[in-house]
């Protein structure tokens, strides 16, 4: 059902792009037309450019915004860590658990960069290398004081951020493992990727729900399994 929305201009413009995240999530960018943006949000399609003047517009802000607060969230997660490794495990920790929580926004940011026209692409692409210069820095500095051991600076940011961002494509929250657990498994493969071995607890200590089901269930076998009684020896 199209929610409806008050008078005031800023909370229709939030109205709307809080619907056009959605049904970009949904259908994606160029399957998404103005006219349903506006059966969404309760108002009719002419309504929609006294607050967005394109469909362009509203996703390079969804965009910049995103990216504007993942850089400041991001940047209070590493405050405060001076040791390269736990710089390292705090960068892991915040960019998982950010993509589990809000899979719309990073499938949009992510999945939708096509769809830029080339002035909002560069635009863009400026803030996405801010990002990733936090974790270049992370593991230049990892290497210059011999903790990491690596080839490639970029290489192994790209492929770390690869394998990171790519939880929001198949993680379900109510899954065989938690979110705390997924973001632990992410941590060892990175640490062990660039040599450090790291200190998150064991996955089944934390959250892995299966592995605890399994337990139970097998501690109950065990107690309702029968004494094992001995065969009487034959006479020889």
């Amino acid at each position: 059902m199209a929610r409806k929305t008050g008078a005031s201009g800023a909370a229709t413009l939030k109205a709307i792009r809080q619907a056009g995240l959605k049904l970009m999530a949904q259908h994606g960018y160029e399957a998404m037309s103005l006219r349903h943006l506006a059966a969404e949000v309760g108002i009719q399609a002419g309504s929609l450019y006294n607050h967005i003047a394109t469909k362009q517009e509203l996703l390079v802000g969804l965009i910049r915004a995103h990216m504007e607060e993942l850089i400041r969230a991001l940047d209070a997660a590493l405050d405060g860590h001076d040791d390269p490794a736990d710089r390292l495990r705090a960068f892991v920790a915040f960019h998982v658990g950010t993509h589990l929580l809000k899979r719309q926004e990073v499938y949009v940011s992510t999945f939708e960069l096509r769809a830029l026209e080339r002035t909002n692409y560069a635009k863009v692409v400026r803030l996405r290398r801010r990002y990733e210069q936090r974790l270049t820095r992370i593991l230049d500095d990892g290497k210059a004081r011999r903790r990491f051991v690596f080839d490639d600076t970029r290489v192994t940011a790209y492929a770390i951020l690869a394998m990171l961002t790519g939880v929001c494509t198949w993680y379900r929250p109510k899954g065989r493992l938690s979110r705390q657990a997924i973001i632990d498994i992410h941590t060892r493969l990175v640490m062990k990727g660039v040599g450090v071995k790291s200190r998150v607890r064991t996955a089944a200590k934390i959250g892995v729900k299966s592995a605890a089901k399994a337990k139970s269930a097998a501690a109950k076998g065990r107690a309702k399994r029968p004494a094992h009684k001995p065969r009487p020896a034959r006479a020889a």
